[in-house]
């Protein structure tokens, strides 16, 4: 993917920066084993520095290795970040007719309650929420979406399933290109000016939309069966070597929270 024409939102993005990240070259499998054993660990061993250390390695990971600004990794973490926050809170925080719990706070018709144990239960159940993103994050941030659906091939995933996360991912773009020119020709005609004609606008381009892309699932079709398609699409692959460091050092920070998890 070009660097013209590429659009900093969303999932064009993400792909963007998985194709330019300095770990871009690591074999993808070892990249997907890898991260899904972190997550693993973060859930199981559910160690409050467990899920810090994962966070922080992860995050230092997508930076220095990556190449990734730390401007837009914590850019990017902000969306999973509130949305765990939010759930946290709720986890934390109750309602009662009351006064109760440790901490406490009168709003005439009930009292807002928490206490030290929810408090702890909701940060470490946030930690390792983000933990678990961070380490999906590393994966994501560092390979092509491609390569993580040829590797849930290879792991005997059903092949139809595969074929259509493929044909999904790739018609992903081309709606929300036509969505984007969409977007830029009605702003060009003042189609966002007041909230009544900006619904207006959007209920317009929705169903617009909804025909173009039974129209391009059409072309696309076509364009398969015009290219020999069976049934079964098939990509060239780069070949990356796992070396033997990657495997000690993953092996090593594998075995580390473990020992951290023991020891705290």
């Amino acid at each position: 993917m070009s660097g013209h024409s590429h659009k900093h939102q969303g999932a064009q993005s993400i792909d963007y920066y998985a194709y330019t990240s300095g770990m871009r070259k690591v074999n993808a499998s070892f990249k997907v084993l890898f991260s899904v054993t972190l997550l693993i660990l973060c859930i199981v061993l559910d160690h409050i520095w467990v899920s810090v250390t994962v966070m922080a390695g992860m995050g230092l990971l997508t930076v220095c290795a990556g190449g990734l600004s730390l401007r837009r990794y914590l850019s990017l973490m902000k969306i999973p970040a509130a949305f765990i926050l939010m759930g946290s809170i709720a986890i934390a925080a109750g309602i009662a007719a009351r006064p109760y719990g440790d901490f406490n706070l009168n709003l005439h018709f009930f009292y807002l309650y928490t206490s030290g144990a929810d408090l702890l239960r909701a940060a470490r159940l946030g930690l390792k929420a983000l933990g678990a993103v961070s380490a999906m994050y590393m994966l994501t941030l560092s390979t092509p979406a491609s390569e993580i659906i040829s590797v849930l091939g290879r792991a005997h995933l059903p092949k139809l399933l595969v074929e259509l996360m493929n044909m999904i991912y790739r018609f992903i773009f081309i709606l929300m290109d036509v969505q984007s020119r969409m977007s830029t020709a009605a702003r060009a005609r003042l189609g966002y000016e007041g909230f009544k004609r900006s619904c207006y606008t959007f209920g317009h381009i929705a169903g617009n939309l909804l025909i173009l892309s039974f129209r391009k699932a059409g072309i696309y079709y076509d364009a398969l069966e015009s290219r020999g398609y069976d049934g079964e699409l098939e990509f060239l692959e780069e070949e990356k070597k796992i070396k033997a460091w990657q495997v000690f050092a993953a092996a090593g920070y594998l075995l580390a929270l473990t020992a951290l998890a023991v020891i705290l």
